[in-house]
């Protein structure tokens, strides 16, 4: 009898682990993408403010810098969950002066079906846009579906994943109501687990990439990316590394086949405020200048 329920804990475990929800398309290979653009800012000066209150109202505002184009940019973002009815209402404003409303709705009309109305409205030029976005997730299968209105006509986004025992494939397309044709059309398949993840992809028959992301151990991680276009002899490579030094600090670097080398450093200074300090160098002109260095502060309550 011991040895029967054993066995049926086991074969439960095995399901569970295996009958996990696949990422959407546009996370297929974040692990390998987050190696090669976290921790970075080049050329930026930028501070981050995240608040929270009791009743669940969370306020966000960044500001940045460009110190090449001396052009300053912020935005502000307020979100409200409403989480016994699954219901987000996110309000964002932007220094181009384009408003933007979302309110989402989550787990309430079936499990897994999530739904999202987005609009902007810019006042400086009149423009208006809406965006319904749906997706729906279950063991093996994620879906999605938006479509987009605004003054170029109503574009329509599909996306599907499907995955087991780590394995997983997607395809993404764009079907543009105006002009009447698929206008996008990716594939992409791959392997993920908890130690290593593998991705490629083909994006309308001429973009070709691929990544492989692995952590080596609780303090490394590291990254690699190669991608290239068809009837173009030029290979795009690059190599990334995260190294963990301790809980509050943390270093990266990065170096692509154009000699750009990017190296960064985050520092927790005390909790809930958080530095970071980036480099982008010309490894080809390190004489010449033109590197570029970046500087970020954030700030968390």
């Amino acid at each position: 009898m011991h040895l029967t329920f054993c066995r049926f804990l086991k074969c439960s475990m095995f399901l569970i682990k295996t009958m996990a929800v696949p990422p959407t398309y546009v996370d297929l290979g974040k692990s390998a993408r987050d190696i090669f653009t976290k921790g970075y800012g080049f050329g930026l000066i930028k501070l981050d403010l995240k608040t929270r209150s009791e009743n669940g109202l969370e306020f966000k505002s960044s500001g940045s810098a460009n110190t090449e184009t001396s052009k300053v940019a912020g935005t502000l973002e307020t979100k409200y969950k409403w989480a016994e009815h699954g219901l987000t209402f996110t309000e964002k404003w932007n220094t181009d002066n384009t408003l933007g409303t979302e309110i989402t709705l989550e787990d309430q009309l079936a499990k897994g079906l999530k739904l999202t109305f987005d609009s902007s409205f810019s006042p400086n030029t009149g423009k208006k846009s809406g965006k319904i976005k749906s997706g729906f997730q279950r063991e093996h299968i994620n879906l999605g579906c938006d479509v987009d209105y605004d003054i170029n006509g109503t574009a329509v986004h599909g996306a599907v994943v499907v995955g087991f025992e780590g394995w997983l494939a997607g395809y993404q397309m764009t079907f543009e109501a105006g002009r009447n044709r698929v206008t996008q059309s990716n594939f992409a398949v791959g392997y993920k687990s908890d130690e290593f993840q593998l991705h490629t992809n083909v994006n309308d028959g001429t973009e070709f990439g691929g990544s492989i992301y692995q952590k080596v151990n609780d303090n490394l991680e590291t990254a690699v990316n190669l991608a290239w276009t068809a009837g173009n002899s030029n290979t795009r490579f690059g190599i990334a590394a995260k190294y963990q030094i301790d809980a509050d600090a943390s270093f990266s670097a990065k170096v692509n086949n154009s000699s750009l080398v990017g190296l960064g450093y985050t520092q927790t200074l005390k909790p809930g405020i958080k530095l970071t300090l980036s480099a982008l160098l010309d490894g080809k002109n390190i004489n010449a200048g033109g590197h570029k260095l970046g500087l970020g502060l954030e700030f968390e309550a």
